[in-house]
């Protein structure tokens, strides 16, 4: 049964004309597009998913800091607004801004990591697992088991399989492991949550085996709301409360902040103690090098200005409730439709299992990627496959790798659609269900790059 939509927590101000394309333009610019859903024009997209980050909508408040801000080069008030508000949210002594998520890992993960390592993670996403490689290390995934079977309704799907993790560490030998890197939320598996528990048993281990805990904090904002809600000792703690807990546990942190600070650019890197001056030092000479100055790192003071401001918008409880709100609301229609998702739904989208709805087409034609290239051909609605394409070759075979999952995802932008919107992705679904075994084989890779191919490549449907 549908359930009612949870109201928006704000008023319209400002509005954005987008276009709505015929079926047969949307082949033609899909087929231009070698269809590669990167490759689409943002003009020629009705309802863009293809990501929840930096797409979302900024508030008054953040408009209104965009005229305040401090473009100075060096020490910008801005910059110290963002790094007081920062170390209050989070509870670290050291904060680094830098231009996004991936400018985060790029900067400390060469620090942490060397040829012949190895990093932990309850699932590393693709441009995190790409900095493991690009680091000389070799990534390992350990998400619980509940996590891979998206028909399961388990809580904390995003966890840590501890009992496998600490398995590891033993196979490979504690000094081979550089880092374990939590996710929060966990965005391959399904945008699911990692419990506070999880997370002090993570840190345990760690501090066991001297090994960093890094936090990958995209989405740590939803995370809290997700542990607020289902786990009982938490139940009475504000949502700020449960991120300076959860934080306590980890050593340093790497954020996108283009998804839950609800900002169009920035990243932040936390580093707990002041003590660990060694690589603060060291961080501050990467950021230099490849970001910019310290305390403008690769962003305008603008973008400082709106991300101080986001940083509290996007722990509003009210907001977040609503936010979950809208994937609850989507997940319940496909419920009524019979189309499989990864249940219950996460935070910031909700993941189609692609290999039900298409169980003709194996993981080598990219059943992820065909349902994506539906949804744009059915509706003008663009996402991505979170699967086997994504996922890509191995880096010292070149063998083309099997996903846990072969998912489509629906990535929600913040305060940006609304419930007719959300309708209109059901009812898409939908009529690609209706028509699925019509669609018997899948899409070839006609070229590719070495590493995070998903964004360039160029594919070709296999013929019959």
């Amino acid at each position: 049964m549908t359930i009612k939509y949870v109201p928006e927590p704000f008023r319209i101000k400002m509005v954005e004309t987008i276009k709505i394309t015929t079926p047969e333009e949307r082949a033609e610019k899909i087929k231009e597009a070698n269809y590669n859903l990167f490759n689409l024009r943002g003009e020629d997209v009705y309802i863009d998913l293809l990501t929840d980050s930096g797409t979302n909508a900024m508030s008054q408040e953040q408009w209104a800091g965009v005229m305040r801000g401090d473009e100075a080069y060096a020490g910008a008030s801005s910059y110290f607004k963002l790094v007081e508000t920062a170390k209050d949210v989070f509870g670290y002594e050291f904060i680094q801004p830098v231009h996004q998520g991936r400018a985060a890992e790029k900067v400390l993960f060469p620090i942490l990591l060397k040829e012949g390592q190895y990093a932990i993670s309850n699932m590393f996403f693709d441009t995190t697992r790409a900095h493991v490689i690009l680091a000389g290390a070799r990534p390992l995934d350990c998400v619980v088991k509940e996590a891979k079977d998206p028909t399961i309704r388990a809580k904390f799907k995003g966890n840590m399989d501890v009992k496998k993790m600490e398995e590891l560490i033993l196979e490979y030998g504690a000094k081979k492991i550089g880092l374990v890197v939590l996710t929060i939320t966990n965005n391959s598996a399904g945008g699911q949550p990692v419990s506070l528990k999880n997370t002090r048993e993570v840190a345990a281990l760690c501090k066991k085996y001297n090994i960093p805990l890094n936090i990958d904090a995209a989405r740590f904002a939803e995370n809290a709301y997700f542990i607020k809600r289902d786990e009982e000792e938490c139940a009475n703690m504000s949502i700020k409360e449960i991120i300076r807990e959860v934080f306590s546990y980890g050593d340093f942190f790497t954020m996108s902040a283009k998804k839950d600070t609800i900002v169009n650019m920035g990243g932040l890197i936390g580093i707990k103690s002041i003590e660990n001056n060694d690589l603060i030092l060291k961080v501050k000479a990467n950021c230099i090098s490849y970001e910019g100055f310290t305390t403008y790192g690769g962003l305008s003071g603008r973008d400082l200005e709106c991300l101080a401001i986001g940083l509290l918008e996007g722990i509003d409880e009210s907001f977040l409730k609503y936010r979950i709100g809208q994937m609850e609301y989507l997940a319940s229609r496909l419920d009524d439709a019979g189309i499989v998702y990864q249940s219950p739904v996460g935070g910031h989208g909700v993941f189609i299992d692609a290999s039900k709805i298409f169980p003709q087409i194996p993981y080598y034609e990219f059943p992820g990627q065909v349902l994506a290239i539906e949804l744009y051909k059915e509706a003008g609605i663009r996402s991505c496959d979170i699967g086997s394409y994504m996922l890509g070759n191995d880096p010292d075979t070149n063998e083309q790798l099997k996903a846990d999952f072969e998912f489509t995802r629906l990535a929600i932008p913040r305060r940006v659609y609304t419930q007719a919107h959300l309708d209109i992705m059901a009812e898409a679904l939908i009529a690609i269900k209706a028509r699925a075994k019509e669609i018997q084989r899948g899409y070839k890779i006609t070229w590719e790059p070495p590493i995070l191919r998903h964004f360039q490549a160029s594919l070709e449907p296999i013929e019959k």
